[in-house]
């Protein structure tokens, strides 16, 4: 017979408020097994744990039981404190009653009966636990970072300083993302450029980090300390041992294409480096618009080139390799405003989303730095800024807020009134939020040093009229309705989750949310964490977020990787699935099932009339499986059981709540 003791946390009111402790403790003393019965106010305190450590030990208990909060917050805590007592630390079962009881319920007549219930039903599974061991796995000590931007480069920076080789992967022919693309940066006015590019350049040169660009991560296998990982190189055509840097092969290419890096406003060259700081320098030849792999003539660019650097035969490649840890940082995209057509985005050449306005203020941009409308190229003398085009629109766009757009929108229209000293801004907003250090104070320097007028209302309809942009909004402040006769607009589109994010996730092995940023692992405890063990998230691919706080994670995903590789084991998952071979059907449907490919069949013999035959037969690989269970739900033999969560333990359970009833 089993010996269980059962605690109850108070957690102060969070529990007591709505769960009569003293009517739970009664009840839980006449439980099958349970030979003690404690409370406390708060379980999780150092205090509360020594009261369960001595409590196993004066008691001589081999299971325990803790209603007390979720136990994504502290099974780990009550599990480490049960270890120090001598107990096996699966031999404790955490009920759920601060989340899945106290807090649903107003009524304590409602929520003691539910909390009774859920202590009853872990008090039966947990009689039918087993002590687990945790398997040892091995840490390769390299770590991958997906993503070239700012948080993957200081995620790099951070990781390399440690001690440990890390790989870059960015898909775009040169790293430095989003911040490459700003001219200045808020509330400090730093020159964007004057403090990515040395970044960009450290990593290039650390001994520690070798950057993959131009590249994307295909397949993801493994575990935690060994993911096996594919890498597609694409072809550069550019031998990059090869190439100086020079620029004469763009320089004498004939033919032309939208740069994406000028978000489609100017042509770059078919055979280009996205911007002059482009870290490698080094040229890719976009074969979809280079004339020699659509027409097969042409070769300026080799003919031209000094170090004869130009590979026309080059081809993608495929590398394969291991990594403890793994970082992703792959950044946002912006919203495409065409679907609000009241705005006319698309439709007149003076009607720009904030990103492309951005790149009329720098010196490499479209325009070489100079503020002009780019329907007459003349300097605009109004203009008005939009907020919020698809953030917090729940009917169209994002329930979310960008975050950011307030605060770009106030720092380019200080640029501007640097750049067009008699250029008068507006701002249409629906409320101004600034929370961050400095910023605050940054908006009202633009309000009142830089006479910006703030109009709180809404933009209904944007025309041409003659040479100029007829904006129709609302001042709900005063009530009026509101003409500006502008000569361009700017629309702060929504930051949004990249369209690959979904794929990303997939490959990668983590989930999102319903507008596909990543999710982590604890919104409070484990921000920059997944739940796939091993793999961080860092920067604006987990949530809108400006550079500081983007450097921050970055920094916190960097110390979660380096503890890890620290490491030379890891202690694995206990709760793993576990194959009955003799009643295994070989219909392998919890092959197709698992998500973490834990799962491979293999034949057994078996003897059948006298003969020995081969039969097909699952097989789990405890150190891949993360005791998800999907495969134990898709068995239709029920051949599969899950360590710790078995289909005995999880009807008895049941059967427990239906006798409290």
């Amino acid at each position: 017979m089993p010996r269980t003791g059962v605690f109850i946390c108070h957690c102060g009111t969070n529990i007591a408020g709505t769960v009569d402790i003293a009517r739970a403790i009664d009840a839980s003393r006449n439980f099958p097994g349970v030979v003690h019965a404690d409370e406390y106010r708060y379980l999780c305190s150092e205090m509360g744990q020594d009261l369960i450590k001595n409590a196993i030990n004066e008691n001589n208990l081999d299971r325990v039981v803790v209603g007390t909060c979720s136990p994504r917050m502290h099974e780990g805590t009550f599990r480490k404190a049960a270890a120090e007592a001598g107990l096996n630390p699966y031999m404790l079962e955490v009920a759920n009653i601060r989340e899945h009881c106290s807090w649903v319920h107003r009524d304590i007549e409602e929520g003691t009966p539910k909390a009774i219930a859920l202590l009853r039903a872990a008090a039966a599974k947990v009689a039918l636990n087993d002590p687990l061991d945790s398997p040892e796995l091995e840490v390769e000590k390299r770590a991958l970072v997906i993503g070239g931007g700012i948080a993957g480069i200081q995620a790099a920076i951070d990781i390399a300083e440690a001690g440990y080789v890390v790989d870059v992967v960015e898909r775009e022919p040169s790293i430095g993302g989003r911040m490459a693309q700003l001219e200045k940066t808020f509330p400090t006015l730093d020159c964007s450029a004057c403090i990515l590019t040395p970044k960009m350049v450290e990593a290039a040169q650390h001994p520690n980090i070798n950057l993959i660009t131009y590249s994307e991560v295909e397949e993801v296998k493994g575990f935690v300390g060994q993911f096996d990982v594919k890498i597609k190189m694409k072809a550069r055509s550019i031998d990059p041992v090869k190439c100086t840097g020079c620029g004469v092969c763009y320089e004498k290419c004939p033919a032309k294409a939208p740069s994406e890096f000028e978000m489609g406003m100017t042509k770059r060259k078919a055979i280009y480096v996205p911007f002059p700081q482009a870290v490698p320098n080094v040229p890719v030849i976009d074969r979809e618009n280079c004339l020699y792999f659509k027409k097969g003539r042409c070769q300026i660019c080799a003919k031209e080139c000094p170090p004869q650097a130009v590979d026309y035969e080059q081809q993608d490649q495929i590398i394969e390799r291991r990594y403890g840890a793994i970082i992703v940082a792959t950044g946002f995209d912006q919203l495409d405003p065409s679907s609000y057509g009241e705005y006319g985005y698309g439709q007149h050449p003076d009607i720009l989303t904030a990103l492309e306005f951005e790149r009329l203020f720098n010196a490499s941009g479209p325009t070489g730095g100079k503020v002009v409308r780019l329907s007459d190229g003349k300097p605009p003398k109004k203009v008005v800024f939009i907020q919020c085009i698809g953030s917090r629109d729940k009917a169209r766009g994002m329930n979310y807020c960008s975050k950011i757009c307030c605060m770009f929108t106030a720092k380019q229209a200080i640029l501007l009134k640097e750049k067009v000293p008699d250029a008068k801004s507006y701002v249409f907003y629906i409320d101004v939020r600034t929370a961050g250090k400095g910023y605050e104070e940054f908006q009202r320097r633009a309000a009142e040093e830089y006479d910006v007028a703030y109009l709180r209302g809404q933009v209904g309809k944007i025309f041409p009229e003659g040479d100029h942009l007829v904006v129709h909004g609302v001042d709900s402040l005063s009530g009026k309705v509101v003409d500006i006769k502008a000569d361009m607009v700017v629309l702060a589109a929504a930051s949004i989750a990249r369209a690959d994010a979904p794929e990303v996730g997939r490959i990668v092995g983590i989930n999102s949310d319903s507008y596909h940023f990543f999710n982590e692992a604890h919104p409070k405890l484990k921000p920059v964490e997944t739940h796939t063990a091993g793999v961080f998230i860092a920067g604006a691919c987990q949530a809108p977020k400006d550079i500081p706080d983007t450097v921050a994670q970055a920094g916190a995903a960097a110390v979660k990787a380096i503890g890890l590789l620290s490491k030379d084991v890891l202690k694995g998952e206990a709760c793993t699935a576990i194959v009955n071979q003799a009643e295994c059907s070989g219909c392998l449907y919890c092959e197709a099932v698992c998500p973490y490919n834990a799962i491979n069949h293999i034949e057994i013999e078996e003897r059948y009339h006298e003969e020995m035959h081969k039969r097909t037969v699952a097989e789990v690989n405890p150190s891949l499986c993360q005791g998800c269970g999907s495969c134990s739900v898709a068995c239709r033999s029920g051949s599969i059981n899950l360590k710790g969560f078995t289909n005995e333990q999880i009807l008895a359970e049941v059967d427990a709540i239906c006798l409290q009833r």
